[in-house]
This record gives C-alpha cells, sequence and structure tokens, in this order.
C-alpha cells in the first residue's frame, strides 16, 4: 500500500508497524487520518514515537476514528473519563499480562485503543501483540471449517468481581468464535483467556479442551510483535484483529500509561 502523508514501516511479517512523519498532537487533515486508518487495519497495531499530547488531544485524536468508550468499571483520569490510567507501583500491580481483547464481554466490544505512554520502569513493562488473523490463517481448512460454525460466552464477573450496586453493571456477550474483520473482510479468532467462559452448546470438558487448543495455538511466537515502550510513545491497535498482553517484569517500579478507547460494533462472521 502507497502513503503519501506518512511514512510506515512495517516491524514483523505478522503484524505491527512503526508511522513516522506525523504530529498527533495537530489537527491531522482527512488524507492523513486515512492513511493511518488504512496503516492500522493493514499491520493491526502501529505505532508512534516522541508524541506530546495533553489529554484534550488524546481525546481529539481517538474521536477521529470514533466516539468514545468509557470503562464499565475503571475510572478514568480526572476530568477525563474517557481516558482510563493504567497505573503501576509498589504498591500495586496492574494485572493485564494474559492475552486478551479489551472488554469483548461487551455486545460491541471496542474497535481499538491509543495507549501513550507518561511513565516508564527503567527497563522491562513491554506490550506484546498477537495477529488473530495470522493465527486464524495458520489453522487447517478443517479446524478453520469447523470453528467457524461455533459461538462463544464472554464475560467479566470473573475478572471485575460482584456488581456492587444495581447500576453496577458486568456485561455479558456471545460473540462467534470466528469473526469477520468489517473493513478488511479477513478472517481472525475471536475467544481470548481473560474473557472467554465457554463455547455454547458444548459440554464443559469439551469446551474447555477447544479453548486450550486456541490460545496454546494463539501463543504461538510468529504471530506476535514486542513493542519496547519509550516515553511519549503510542500504541494504537485494532481490537477487532489483534489480542494482546502486557508483561509483568518491572516490579517494584513504576508504570503508568494513558488510554483511550474507541467504540466499536457487534462481531459477526461471514463465510468469504
Amino acid at each position: 500500500m502507497a502513503y503519501e502523508t506518512i511514512k510506515v514501516r512495517k516491524l514483523n511479517p505478522a503484524l505491527g508497524a512503526m508511522i513516522s512523519g506525523v504530529d498527533l498532537s495537530q489537527d491531522i487533515g482527512n488524507q492523513t487520518f486515512q492513511e493511518i486508518h488504512d496503516a492500522l487495519v493493514e499491520n493491526q497495531v502501529i505505532f508512534f514515537r516522541d508524541q506530546h499530547l495533553t489529554p484534550d488531544q488524546h481525546k481529539d485524536f481517538g474521536r477521529r476514528f470514533g466516539t468514545l468508550h468509557v470503562h464499565p468499571v475503571a475510572p478514568g483520569v480526572e476530568g477525563h473519563p474517557e481516558i482510563l490510567p493504567l497505573h503501576s507501583d509498589a504498591k500495586k500491580q496492574y494485572a493485564a499480562a494474559a492475552w486478551h481483547s479489551d472488554v469483548s464481554c461487551d455486545q460491541e466490544p471496542n474497535m481499538g485503543a491509543i495507549l501513550y505512554a507518561k511513565v516508564l520502569p527503567d527497563c522491562g513493562g513491554d506490550t506484546m501483540w498477537a495477529s488473530m488473523h495470522a493465527a486464524y490463517e495458520g489453522l487447517s481448512d478443517k479446524m478453520q471449517h469447523f470453528l467457524s460454525g461455533l459461538e462463544a460466552e464472554h464475560g467479566s464477573e470473573h475478572i471485575f468481581g460482584p456488581p456492587k450496586n444495581e447500576k453496577d453493571k458486568r456485561p455479558t456477550a456471545i460473540h462467534p468464535v470466528i469473526r469477520t474483520h468489517p473493513v478488511s473482510g479477513r478472517q481472525g479468532i475471536f475467544v481470548n483467556s481473560s474473557f472467554t467462559t465457554r463455547i455454547v452448546g458444548m459440554k464443559p470438558r469439551e469446551s474447555d479442551a477447544i479453548l486450550q487448543f486456541i490460545y496454546r495455538h494463539i501463543d504461538t511466537p510468529e504471530y506476535h510483535v514486542r513493542f519496547q515502550w519509550e516515553v511519549n510513545s503510542i500504541a494504537f491497535w485494532d481490537n477487532r484483529s489483534t489480542q494482546h498482553r502486557a508483561l509483568a517484569d518491572y516490579f517494584p517500579q513504576t508504570r503508568t500509561m494513558h488510554r483511550v478507547t474507541i467504540n466499536g460494533d457487534k462481531p459477526f462472521y461471514r463465510p468469504n
């Protein structure tokens, strides 16, 4: 794909690209927006270095891609409920070390997220992403066909705990195990070890066996890209085609990230 207003350097064959030649604190024109959008869909996660954004500029960039999500449980930055702080220090370590697709328990899971590095440990604290397109394409034709007819339940109470009051919601949803990307049309796996609880219509042992096979398959290194953070770096991932995990290898040092999340649509499966 040709780009005229940004530079795109692929990092891995499966996914990941470094984007340069753009200042995200400024209003980006329609062509630059479209090229960033296309680079995201093509590469599934894109990275930017040396960006200096205020909270409002962070939100404004996210709003170019859709309405912003407010997390159902975790509070946002003061005065900016759309910005989710992910903070770890000697007293509390943020737990996101398992592969997951953000809030897949929602009826309409997130389209994507824009994570901005504010404070980092001396070393460690990398984040990894896995391509669910590559993982699907790495399956045999028979396994692809089998999984494409299945649905899975995604829950949240086992992660966020029981509701504290009537207004405190713990969403659940049923989604196809194989999801069609609404822009590219590529197929991808859409179950994850954090939120997915079972495959619908199967006995528990059957469901567990299939899910564990998928999770081991997703853990294949050739489907991954690993990003080493620098302060003021940004990662923007497509939640419809990736999973990610934060490496918790820096305790008791401090790591603070700010995340803007973009609302998405209901997952579907459409045969090619």
